[in-house]
């Protein structure tokens, strides 16, 4: 019989493999994936991350879908979604209080997830203002995602349409690079942007933002999730001004 886990019990390790198995099949489990693609996204051997899920199997957190694919049960999802909460609560700490950047914010958050405690989680949740989403715009959990737009992608916005960065997806938070760039040129939630030019034949985008014109390739658009038009602030979340202590 599977064992019952603490998600705060799990390894280091076996954390960070269930929060690269929750990015990668996305919050509603949308996306198939096998032990080989969670390999590369984590940079380590296909033998290794195999025998992991098969720990994680075993445990009863994570299942064995069509053919090779991997999904996560019931409890990994609780799991997971655990994982990648802590995860992006401390990703807004980092990046709107403390002031790192998004790339280093995210190896800092790895490092620290499994370190805090229930009541840490429930003050951070509280001072940061409950956001529903990671700083790139993501849905915590399956749920906020069933109840917030999908976004259409980038790059397949016409040359002369207006459009709201919605949301940088999880593959997206992967690329260090992309996602400095898109900081740098504040591509982030709730930028207004202008499509200028869109070309398949030189498989790129260019687009005028908040500091000016920046050009991505086509395929790192695809990553990008916009509105169309000017959307809602409402769906965008600002972490509130700190307390002054008196």
């Amino acid at each position: 019989m599977p064992r019952r886990h603490d998600q705060r019990d799990l390894s280091a390790a076996a954390q960070q493999y269930l929060l690269a198995l929750r990015v990668l099949v996305g919050p509603d489990d949308s996306s198939r994936v096998t032990a080989a693609q969670i390999a590369r996204h984590m940079g380590v051997t296909t033998q290794a991350a195999s025998e992991m899920f098969r720990r994680l199997v075993a445990d009863g957190l994570v299942a064995h879908a069509e053919g090779r694919d991997l999904h996560l049960t019931p409890a990994g999802r609780t799991a997971a979604d655990g994982i990648f909460r802590r995860h992006a609560l401390l990703e807004w700490l980092l990046t709107s209080v403390i002031g790192l950047g998004w790339a280093e914010s995210d190896d800092e958050a790895m490092r620290l997830q499994g370190a805090i405690s229930p009541r840490v989680e429930a003050r951070l949740d509280e001072m940061l203002g409950h956001p529903e989403t990671c700083p790139h715009g993501n849905p915590i959990d399956a749920e906020t995602a069933r109840r917030r737009p999908a976004g259409i992608r980038l790059s397949e916005m016409e040359a002369g349409s207006p459009a709201t960065i919605y949301r940088i997806t999880e593959e997206a938070e992967e690329d260090a690079g992309l996602l400095s760039y898109l900081e740098a040129r504040a591509l982030t939630p709730g930028a207004q942007v202008t499509i200028l030019a869109r070309s398949e034949s030189l498989d790129s985008l260019t687009l005028d933002g908040p500091r000016g014109r920046a050009t991505l390739g086509l395929r790192p658009a695809a990553l990008v999730r916009v509105l169309p038009g000017e959307a809602d602030p409402a769906l965008f979340h600002r972490v509130p001004a700190p307390a002054v202590a008196r």
